[in-house]
C-alpha cells in the first residue's frame, strides 16, 4: 500500500478507501482511477470480500485492543486480522477498551447486536490476562496476551527464540563476550528474551557473566546510560544484544561518544525491527516482532473456530524473524 500510494501521489488512508471500496468516502473520480492504476502496474492484488466468504457466516470480526499507543504494534495487529479477513469477505472493526473491564462490557453488548463472528483480545505487552465475562465463550481469540487456564486460544511472538537467534548470530560473527541491555522488569518479553540469550550461552560453552546483563527500560536513554555503564568495565563487551531498537539508538549514541564505530570496534543487535532500524547509521540487525502475522493467525483461528475447527495447539508462538543489515559483520 505504501507503493501504491508513493506512485498515485495520495496517503496510506487513501489507498485503503479506494480498494476496500468504501462507499462513504469522499474522493474525486480522477484520483480513485489514479489509484486504481497504480494499483494495476504494481500488481496489487485486490481481494474480492465475497470470494471465500461461507454462506451465512457472520460479517464482523471485532478486535479490542487494551491500548493504543505511539508504538505501532496494536495498529500492525488489526492491520493483519483485517487483512485476513477480507480474505474470507469478513469485515473487522477496531475499539480500545484501555484495560477496562466496564468498556469491554458495553463493547460486546453494543456488538452483538450485529451477531459478530467473535471477539479477538489483544494487549500491548506481552502479559497474563484474566478474560472479561463480557468476552468469556468459544468465539474470542487472545492476542499477545494469554490466560492462566489455557481455555482460550492465544497467539504469542516467539521471545524466547528471538533471543536465542540474537545472540546466536553475534556467537556465529565471533564474538563471545556479548553484553545484554534488557527491557523492563516484569514483563513477559524482557524475561524470554533473556532466556533465550542464556541458551544460546549454554549452547555455545560461553559462561554467562551476570555483570554483562544490564537492565533498561525499553527507551533510548536506558540504552545509552546501560552502554556507558558495559564500555567501562574492566573487560567490556565486543558485541551488545539490546532487547530493543529503541535502546539501540541510545546505545548507538553512547558507542559514538566513546569514538567506537559500529561494527568495527562493536557490533549491536536489535528486536522489533521498528522503521527507524533500517535508518540508523549503519542501518540495524534486527529481529521482526510478528504483529502483523500474529494478527493474521488470530483471525484464521476465529474463522476456523466459527466452522468447527479446533487447532490441536491453542497458544501458538510465532517466529520473530531476523533481518539482516550492517551492524553486525
Amino acid at each position: 500500500m505504501m507503493d501504491v500510494a508513493a506512485m498515485a501521489g495520495v496517503s496510506q488512508a487513501t489507498v485503503s478507501l479506494v480498494l476496500n471500496g468504501s462507499p462513504g468516502a469522499k474522493l474525486a473520480d480522477a484520483t480513485r482511477q489514479r489509484v486504481l492504476d497504480a494499483a494495476h502496474k504494481l500488481g496489487y492484488r485486490l481481494i474480492g470480500r465475497d470470494s471465500r466468504g461461507a454462506s451465512g457466516m457472520q460479517s464482523t470480526v471485532v478486535f479490542i485492543a487494551d491500548e493504543l499507543s505511539t508504538d505501532p504494534w496494536m495498529a500492525l495487529a488489526f492491520q493483519g486480522v483485517r487483512d485476513k479477513a477480507l480474505e474470507f469477505g469478513i469485515n473487522a472493526c477496531l475499539a480500545v477498551s484501555h484495560g477496562e473491564i466496564n468498556i469491554e462490557t458495553v463493547v460486546a453488548s453494543q456488538m452483538s447486536r450485529l451477531s459478530p463472528l467473535g471477539f479477538i483480545y489483544g494487549t500491548i505487552l506481552t502479559r497474563l490476562v484474566e478474560v472479561s465475562p463480557a468476552l468469556a465463550g468459544d468465539h474470542t481469540v487472545l492476542l499477545n496476551c494469554y490466560d492462566a487456564e489455557r481455555e482460550y486460544p492465544s497467539v504469542l511472538p516467539g521471545d524466547l527464540l528471538g533471543g536465542r537467534t540474537a545472540t546466536e548470530r553475534l556467537i556465529a560473527a565471533g564474538y563471545k563476550r556479548i553484553g545484554f541491555i534488557n527491557g523492563q522488569q516484569g514483563v513477559d518479553a524482557a524475561r524470554d528474551r533473556l532466556k533465550g540469550y542464556r541458551q544460546a550461552l549454554a549452547s555455545n560453552d560461553i559462561p554467562f557473566d551476570a555483570a554483562l546483563v544490564r537492565p533498561g527500560n525499553w527507551e533510548p536513554d536506558s540504552g545509552y546510560e546501560m552502554t556507558l555503564e558495559l564500555m567501562a568495565m574492566d573487560h567490556p563487551p565486543h558485541a551488545i544484544f539490546c532487547a530493543n531498537d529503541m535502546m539501540a539508538l541510545g546505545c548507538y549514541d553512547a558507542l559514538a561518544k566513546l569514538g567506537l564505530k559500529v561494527p568495527d570496534d562493536i557490533a549491536v543487535i536489535g528486536f522489533d525491527d521498528r522503521e527507524i532500524a533500517q535508518h540508523m547509521h549503519p542501518p540495524l540487525t534486527t529481529l521482526i516482532l510478528p504483529h502483523y502475522e500474529m494478527g493474521e493467525i488470530a483471525a484464521e483461528m476465529l474463522i476456523d473456530g466459527a466452522n468447527g475447527l479446533r487447532a490441536r495447539h491453542n497458544r501458538i508462538k510465532v517466529e520473530c524473524e531476523l533481518v539482516e543489515r550492517q551492524s553486525v559483520e
